[in-house]
This record gives structure tokens, sequence and C-alpha cells, in this order.
């Protein structure tokens, strides 16, 4: 590696767990929930997909042990608490700063796979856990549709690129703070231009409509 692979690793999961945050308390705003409700929801959705990840590996969970990953939630909590009111375009934010965690936690997940010495294959699906595992939680716990089983949306495919992205580059021994960067980018555009274009893909049974959709993709009237 040409840069201090664990401070990396760490660094970039810590920025991770700080937009996932975010997107929970946006999500606790609109729901109204009070700001008890925002910070457990916003630590649910930005510690959980590390913490099933870490449960996986047989290591104790980093938000357990390094007190540094509880600060994210808080100062998100804070932000959207003391910004909330002079926020436009909520859904956009929220889809944006998902996007990021998503981005994020795709690379740290399959990397700390990866450095634990799990196959290519299973870093990639654990990679995409850790990016999918705490937006599902979220989700669950605000009684919304996941976001992960929306037929209208993409969300598990940018992770899953994201995943094989990286796991592609440190197979091959391209890994530094450049490439991942490039995949970060990449992962986050593709999650973004899907959610603007409403992109998806087919349904489980070929010849399904999806629900308040016309045979072309457009909402029904």
């Amino acid at each position: 590696m040409t840069f201090p692979f664990d401070i990396a690793l760490v660094w970039l999961d810590l920025a991770g767990v700080f937009f996932f945050a975010v997107s929970g308390s946006l999500l606790a705003a609109r729901k109204q929930f009070d700001i008890v409700g925002s910070l457990l929801l916003a630590s649910l959705v930005s510690l959980g997909g590390g913490v099933i990840r870490d449960i996986i590996l047989n290591t104790t969970p980093a938000a357990f042990s390094n007190p540094a990953y509880l600060a994210p939630p808080l100062l998100a909590t804070l932000l959207v608490y003391f910004l909330f009111s002079s926020v436009q375009r909520f859904t956009s934010l929220l889809i944006l700063f998902d996007a990021g965690g998503l981005a994020l936690f795709c690379i740290t997940g399959t990397l700390k796979a990866l450095s634990l010495g799990m196959n290519p294959f299973a870093a990639v699906l654990l990679g995409v856990t850790t990016a999918v595992g705490g937006g599902l939680l979220r989700d669950i716990t605000a009684n919304e549709v996941p976001q992960l089983f929306d037929p209208k949306d993409i969300y598990a495919l940018p992770a899953f690129a994201g995943a094989t992205l990286t796991t592609i580059l440190w197979v091959t021994g391209s890994f530094n703070a450049l490439t991942a960067s490039v995949v970060a980018a990449v992962v986050f555009a593709f999650r973004v231009t899907a959610w603007r274009r409403s992109w998806h893909v087919p349904l489980a049974v070929r010849g399904w409509q999806r629900l308040g959709l016309d045979g072309a993709g457009r909402p029904r009237d």
C-alpha cells in the first residue's frame, strides 16, 4: 500500500458513518421524531452495517471498541437539529448523504474482509452487506419501504459495483488513495443518477408491471 492502510480505513469508515448518520437524522426529522429518536436512528443506520460486518468477521465491532465512532451520529443529529428549518429539497439531501455512505461503506467493508483473509467473492458480498445493512435497519425502524427492496429504485447494484471494483484493485495491487476516490465517485454517481432517472432492474417475474407505473416506466395518473 502507498498509504497507511489501517489509518486510511478508519477515516474512510468514519466518513461513511457521518454520511449515513445524516441520512438517518434527516429521515427522523421528516418523520417528526424527537431529538433522541433522531440520534438513535442516526446511530442505527451509521453503525449497523459495520457491526454486522465485524460480527461476521468475528472481530470486536469498531463501534464498540473505538469511541470515535460515536461522534459522527451525535454531530449529524446536532447539525440536522439546528439546520433543518432552513433545509430545502429534503429528499434530495437524504439521497445524497445516503449515497455518500453507500459509496464509502462498500469500499471499507470489502477492504476489511480482504485484509482479514476472506476470498474475493466473500469480500464482495460482505462489502455489499456493510453498505446496505444500515440503510435497511433505518428504513425498517422508521416504518419506510426499505430502499433495498424498492422496485422503482436501484440501491444494491451500486454497492456491488463498488465492492467488485475494490476487490479487483486489491487483487491486482492497484488499490491506493487515488483509485479508492475514483471507486467512491463512481458508486456515488451511479446511485444518484439511478435515483434521478428512475432506473430499475427487472422484477422477479417477467411480464409483471410495477405498481404506479405504466408500461414505459412512467408514473400512472
